[in-house]
């Protein structure tokens, strides 16, 4: 990352470059059902970017009952193709010219990439959240597993090895130097901001109330999660929990809530608005991943800046959005239900971590996020506008 690049702000980062319309392609779009944290990170960053003066345009899977093409917060939103068909329609639309002739590329590498290096030769930019590894496994058959990791792991890196790649956090950093074989010099760390919404307030729950937010699906492991807090109750007897999220293992976490006997105090809530979720963060006493696989944990830190700490696997990622008895606690598989209960026991233990939680989160800015991608996207505007700063 360029020295000065966090004193520039992204509106001087605009003016001073030549790149004026600039391509977003991803795989699903924040209106998916199944958005997460990767559409959620896209948009904050287009948001910001058509804020300052550029032309955007996601170009994304088409999303049932609605509309190819919409407007969202400033910037242009493009959908065509099928869950798995606009990889191949984004290279073919790129090698035949029909995308409009951008300025630049911004390819977000979720799982399998777009192939920007074959058919763009502008500036380009790869945001890789995380290494997919054994995901692919847990949501595809052995030969589409196989394909996908043999995509992620060796052809993709052959490409991409020239590619600017940006990640969430410096333990995804490592895992993507280290499985994916890419260049340290190319791999760049840009934290994720928190919406200013997410602030202390509200009241605490009564009960000692865990929150977990995020799709259900398996990369999440909430069954996982389901266990450790049918072991914390053992300790903690009033204990109760709110999963925040649907998907499609709906049905078989319904059994598993149902084996840990958990059907009285776990509750399923589906999807929530902004208002409850706020609602939630705020009265939790502690807020829970149980995930694989995370290039950051955005819901931990907007808990965080809610005055709520965390208690999540020990994961890349979750590394870096907890800091280990700072800010929340790191357990293994087999310690989560023991670090849950840990912490909604001791209340001075519990007062401190929220303290830490909160001081840290103010040091992540969606502003500052946006301006970092867009001067790994140009440098030489980056250059430009520090010297002027």
């Amino acid at each position: 990352m360029h020295g000065n690049d966090q004193s520039v702000t992204l509106e001087a980062l605009a003016a001073a470059s030549s790149l004026r319309r600039v391509q977003i392609v991803a795989w699903r779009d924040l209106d998916d059902p199944e958005a997460g944290g990767s559409e959620l990170h896209a948009d904050r960053v287009a948001t910001r970017w058509a804020a300052a003066g550029l032309d955007v345009e996601l170009r994304t899977s088409m999303v049932p009952g609605e509309a190819r093409q919409t407007r969202r917060n400033g910037y242009q939103v493009v959908r065509w193709g099928g869950r798995y068909q606009v990889f191949p329609q984004v290279v073919i639309e790129g090698l035949t010219e029909r995308r409009g002739d951008p300025d630049a590329v911004v390819d977000i590498w979720n799982g399998l990439p777009f192939f920007s290096p074959v058919w763009f030769r502008g500036p380009r930019l790869t945001i890789l959240h995380h290494v997919h590894g054994e995901m692919w496994r847990m949501v595809l058959r052995n030969s589409g597993a196989t394909l996908g990791d043999t995509v992620e792991r060796r052809l993709a890196p052959l490409l991409y090895r020239r590619s600017t790649v940006a990640t969430l956090s410096a333990s995804s950093r490592e895992e993507i130097i280290e499985r994916l074989h890419l260049p340290a010099a190319h791999v760049h760390v840009v934290e994720p901001g928190i919406d200013a919404r997410y602030t202390p307030g509200g009241v605490r729950s009564e009960d000692p109330l865990v929150v977990a937010v995020g799709r259900l699906v398996p990369v999440k492991r909430y069954e996982v999660l389901f266990r450790a807090l049918a072991e914390a109750r053992r300790q903690v007897p009033t204990l109760r929990a709110v999963i925040v999220g649907e998907g499609y293992e709906r049905p078989s976490l319904e059994d598993v809530r149902h084996e840990v006997g958990a059907d009285d105090y776990i509750e399923l809530r589906g999807r929530v608005g902004d208002a409850e979720l706020l609602e939630l963060y705020r009265s939790a006493w502690v807020v829970s991943s149980s995930s694989l696989r995370e290039g950051w944990g955005m819901t931990l830190t907007e808990a965080a800046a809610c005055g709520t700490p965390a208690v999540a696997t020990d994961i890349a990622g979750h590394r870096d959005a907890v800091v280990q008895g700072v800010t929340g606690m790191l357990a293994s598989d087999t310690s989560l239900g023991r670090e849950i209960a840990g912490v909604l026991g001791d209340a001075a233990l519990r007062e401190s971590l929220a303290k830490g939680a909160l001081e840290r989160s103010r040091t992540f800015r969606w502003e500052r996020t946006a301006a970092r991608l867009f001067a790994l996207l140009d440098p030489a505007a980056a250059l430009r506008a520090s010297r002027g700063a």
